[in-house]
């Protein structure tokens, strides 16, 4: 018997999932003034490890759900998420939010696309004409050869890319282990990578009492994000939750506007809305597949 969907619950957590992203753009394009995405991610992944241990701890598994008999799959996850993310960073930094997001819209397109590669699902007509749509969109937010800022629209791009990939170890991951898990795993591997990689180039830089609960911010939203997302999926299949998140560009782009005074380009909001249609025929297509 199929469980009861809640539409109302699923939009709930979806809203919470947004306020969290945008919480996190804001905090992000703050603290890059100072630090560099290695030191953010340094800082959030710690913030998000301390969170995600004393919750372990506290859960009734404890931390013996952290074994897993699957370390290859959090190795490839976490690499392709500190990667996705470090880009997703740097495009915050040098692109409007609007663009960033609406490239990010991808994502499920990318799914589609390297799912038949990775998982050995079928790639359908359906999907196929699902991707050319979002790309033609992506050409459209981008405007190639119009802007001075290529290297942004390319860094998120390349960042949906990666969390596609992402998505995908997760999606494999998930049948034998728990959020917790993966969430301990990926804080903890992302501190020590974002570690390394600070120690062999500018050293770990001291943040000061300004920037602070900016850290706290982008390490508490990169977890309420995720859970947000997870719990609306809980309440309401893919079908109807992936649509609820396209809410996310005209709150973006108001803040951007508000925040920043970036112009909110006609072709942003075209390109997204082609991109929104490839994901929608995306989902449709995926719907009528059996099983």
């Amino acid at each position: 018997m199929d469980r009861p969907y809640h539409p109302l619950k699923a939009a709930l957590w979806m809203l919470g999932a947004v306020f969290s992203f945008v919480l996190m753009a804001i905090a992000g394009r703050r603290i890059l003034i100072e630090f560099n995405t290695f030191e953010l991610m340094l800082y959030r992944s710690l913030v998000g490890f301390a969170l995600v241990s004393l919750v372990v701890w506290w859960s009734p598994r404890g931390f013996g759900q952290l074994r897993s008999s699957h370390p290859a799959s959090h190795a490839k996850r976490n690499f392709f998420h500190y990667i996705g993310q470090n880009l997703w960073f740097f495009a915050v930094a040098v692109i409007p939010l609007s663009q960033l997001v609406a490239l990010e819209f991808t994502n499920p397109i990318w799914v589609t696309i390297l799912a038949p590669l990775l998982l050995g699902e079928r790639l359908t007509r359906t999907g196929v004409l699902a991707a050319l749509i979002g790309f033609a969109g992506v050409l459209i937010v981008a405007q190639p050869g119009s802007s001075t800022l290529e290297i942004g629209h390319a860094a998120a791009l390349a960042s949906a890319v990666c969390f596609a990939l992402n998505t995908i170890y997760t999606k494999e991951i998930m049948q034998h282990d728990s959020v917790l898990c993966v969430l301990f795993w990926m804080t903890l591997s992302q501190g020590l990578m974002s570690m390394v990689i600070s120690l062999a180039t500018n050293g770990v830089p001291v943040p000061d009492a300004a920037l602070i609960p900016w850290l706290v911010v982008v390490g508490v939203t990169g977890l309420s994000a995720h859970y947000a997302l997870t719990s609306a999926l809980t309440h309401a299949p893919a079908t109807i939750v992936a649509p609820m998140e396209f809410i996310r560009l005209p709150i973006i782009s108001l803040v951007g506007m508000w925040l920043y005074a970036e112009e909110l380009r006609p072709a942003v909001l075209l390109g997204a809305a082609v991109i929104i249609a490839g994901n929608l025929v995306n989902l449709r297509g995926r719907r009528r597949v059996p099983g």
